[in-house]
């Protein structure tokens, strides 16, 4: 396979190839957790130094797929309210120049994630602009740092007590957009995605065909299945957050 980066064999590439699928199906189907499973499993064999960019790159294309294959579904003025937010936190990430440390931003995204799931309901009426504005700020202000802010996103689009379409597609609205920014930024640092290119491009097409797939299952879903599935699945990252905190 031609056009691998340095170092990385045809039997690791096919692997991340097959995972891109087979994550982007999960996530089509269940509305969580690909992203996060793409970057557990990505860790394991792509240098920490080029993780979180090519990470991005690839979830640009995943979630734009399921953005654009579910768009009659997606909650416009919520989108524009997150972007209006993505937008800041994307410009503070960029003059950010002290990282927290990973264990408190890992044990802060999982407080909140368990808050939003199993905390007191609340009806989108009670959710004010302002609030879809910090959702974005925050949220894209994380993801430079932790790379993976789906489980949060996710969350907090969970909150607003969508039908499973609607928030499988404003899920990947709101992540496409978070994601082309975090793009944007890494490329103002001076990232360069050329040596990785061909591998990621092999990894959106394989996500567009789990995506496929996994907005079909989707449909045989029950409602109420699905939100359970959700809350559950979304409580597992959090959990895993926690755990791999205390356990390195």
């Amino acid at each position: 396979m031609n056009g691998l980066p340095e170092l990385m064999g045809v039997d690791t590439a096919l692997l991340l190839i097959m995972t891109s699928m087979l994550t982007s199906m999960m996530t089509a189907a269940m509305g969580i957790g690909g992203g996060v499973l793409l970057l557990a499993v990505m860790a394991t064999v792509v240098p920490a130094a080029v993780l979180i960019p090519v990470h991005g790159l690839v979830q640009v294309g995943s979630n734009g797929n399921r953005a654009f294959l579910t768009r009659e579904h997606i909650d416009w003025p919520l989108l524009r309210l997150f972007l209006l937010g993505a937008v800041i936190g994307a410009v503070v990430a960029y003059f950010v120049v002290v990282q927290l440390p990973v264990e408190v931003i890992q044990l802060c995204v999982a407080g909140f994630i368990l808050f939003l799931v199993w905390g007191p309901k609340l009806g989108k009426q009670e959710i004010p602009p302002s609030g879809l504005v910090l959702a974005g700020a925050g949220t894209t202000l994380l993801t430079m740092f932790v790379g993976a802010t789906g489980p949060l996103v996710a969350a907090f689009v969970h909150r607003l007590g969508y039908e499973k379409y609607r928030v499988v597609a404003t899920f990947a609205a709101c992540m496409t957009v978070q994601h082309l920014l975090k793009m944007f930024v890494f490329g103002l640092i001076g990232f360069s995605f050329s040596d990785w290119l061909p591998l990621i491009i092999l990894m959106i097409v394989a996500g567009f065909a789990g995506t496929w797939i996994g907005l079909h299952l989707l449909k045989k879903v029950p409602a109420e299945r699905f939100q359970l599935i959700f809350r559950i699945l979304v409580t597992v990252l959090a959990l895993r957050l926690i755990w791999q905190v205390y356990s390195g």
